[in-house]
Order: structure tokens, then sequence, then C-alpha cells
């Protein structure tokens, strides 16, 4: 699942390069490679933990 989230980036950011490098831009096939490339974005950052784990959170509550 984690090269999902590597093949979304990949291919949000080749398709908004080619919505970019056309001489008159296509800006829907600009906003749905961005939108795409930030959907894989979001779902590696899901998986990245907090710098504090709860334990931590727990005993600064206290």
């Amino acid at each position: 699942m984690k090269y999902f989230n590597y093949l979304l980036i990949l291919l949000g950011a080749i398709i908004a390069m080619y919505a970019k490098a056309e001489e008159k831009q296509n800006q829907y096939i600009l906003i749905a490679g961005i939108v795409v490339l930030m959907i894989g974005i979001y779902r590696i950052a899901r998986t990245i933990p907090s710098r504090k784990s709860d334990s931590e959170d727990d005993e600064n509550e206290q």
C-alpha cells in the first residue's frame, strides 16, 4: 500500500507538469494533477507518528 501512495505522488506530479508544459495550459488537468499529488502526500503524512508518544502526553496532563 505504501507504494500506491508514492505512485499517486509521481502520477500527480507528471500530470501537473504535463498540463504546465503545454503552450496553452489546461487548468482542469493541472488542478487534477495537483489534487492527486496532494492525496498521495496526505496518505503518507497520515502514517507518520507524532513526535510525542501517548505516554508523554498523559504525563503532561497530570
